[in-house]
């Protein structure tokens, strides 16, 4: 049978058929992230997977889903792993569970006042390398690190020394913080930052170790919690951006390159927005007569920072891994006049 179409209709067609196909994604991922999807962090994950899109003419398509969304967050290793997910940007003290040197490479509790420090002591200190070292074997590879600015402790009661925490009930994730948290006298639960809102409303806990000053006051916990300690001293986790680690061996050498490089990228783009955020956030809640922002005096977090390393030379000792990223990061904070 004839195609009695006009000449020009079928050429018209043909090139968009031909535009299709050349833009066709060949790589089509999905990474789930450990925030809710109205922090402003998971907005920033999910510009930069559309910028990556656009760096690689349309070549990777990656979806970011937020917490919970395919599987739970302490899940996400094992969905990686399996190719349930294809990655996940989300912090390693989840899985502290399987190896206490996912708690110490995820969250070195106290270690790091400055996060661009964290960023080079994962990316030129020898960090990336461990942190492949440990995770490789469950069949996922680390593209990057990224992490936060300084954190934020949204309270219902004021926190102003260290005393101030005993017997506090305070949000932390299993692993290191947690462990921190006991030792200054807290009484921590274990909750995922997803939980935090109906946990303070419904007064379940006192407090939260729970991300950044601006995310903290978009899920809208300063309702219920209106003495934020910031800036924070405590926590800094690591974002751990990773792959299916198949997946990443069969990618040719020019997308690896483009992924490392953009999510180097997000890395400090999402440190310098946050912060902006953070200062905007503060400027306005110092304003607003219901919300009492506080900061802990520099001999609190001193204290603070002792106990912090107690805990480390404990976890130093668990097993091989953890006395390698003892000794790594302490050598980098020294070399740094950190420690």
């Amino acid at each position: 049978m004839l195609n009695l179409a006009p000449r020009h209709i079928l050429i018209g067609s043909a090139l968009l058929l031909g535009l299709s196909t050349a833009h066709a994604a060949e790589y089509e991922w999905t990474f789930q992230a450990s925030e809710t999807s109205g922090e402003p962090s998971f907005k920033i994950k999910q510009e930069w997977a559309e910028r990556i899109s656009r760096m690689t003419d349309g070549r990777v398509e990656i979806e970011v889903m937020p917490i919970n969304a395919v599987v739970g967050p302490t899940e996400t290793l094992d969905a990686v792993s399996s190719g349930i997910l294809q990655g996940h940007m989300t912090d390693p003290s989840y899985f502290s569970g399987r190896d206490p040197a996912f708690g110490m490479l995820g969250n070195l509790v106290g270690a790091w006042q400055n996060p661009y420090d964290f960023l080079e002591y994962m990316k030129h200190g020898g960090g990336e390398d461990l942190y492949n070292e440990l995770v490789e074997p469950y069949g996922v590879h680390l593209i990057g690190a990224a992490t936060f600015p300084l954190e934020s402790v949204p309270s219902t009661v004021p926190i102003e020394s260290l005393e101030d925490f005993e017997g506090l009930k305070i949000r932390a994730p299993q692993g290191m913080v947690y462990n921190v948290f006991e030792r200054i006298g807290a009484s921590p639960v274990n909750l995922p930052g997803s939980e935090v809102y109906t946990a303070l409303e419904k007064k379940v806990i006192d407090a939260a170790d729970s991300t950044v000053l601006s995310n903290n006051d978009a899920m809208g916990l300063h309702a219920f919690a209106p003495y934020p300690l910031y800036p924070g001293f405590h926590s800094m986790p690591m974002i751990a951006v990773s792959i299916n680690k198949q997946i990443w061996d069969e990618l040719p050498e020019e997308l690896q390159t483009t992924l490392e490089t953009a999510f180097d990228g997000m890395a400090y783009d999402l440190i310098a927005r946050l912060k902006a955020q953070d200062i905007e956030t503060l400027q306005r809640l110092q304003e607003d007569p219901d919300v009492h922002p506080y900061d802990l005096p520099a001999e609190e977090r001193r204290k603070f920072s002792a106990a912090a390393e107690a805990e480390w030379q404990e976890w130093a000792g668990e097993n091989e891994m953890t006395q390698k990223v003892y000794d790594s990061a302490t050598a980098f904070l020294r070399s740094r006049n950190l420690l």
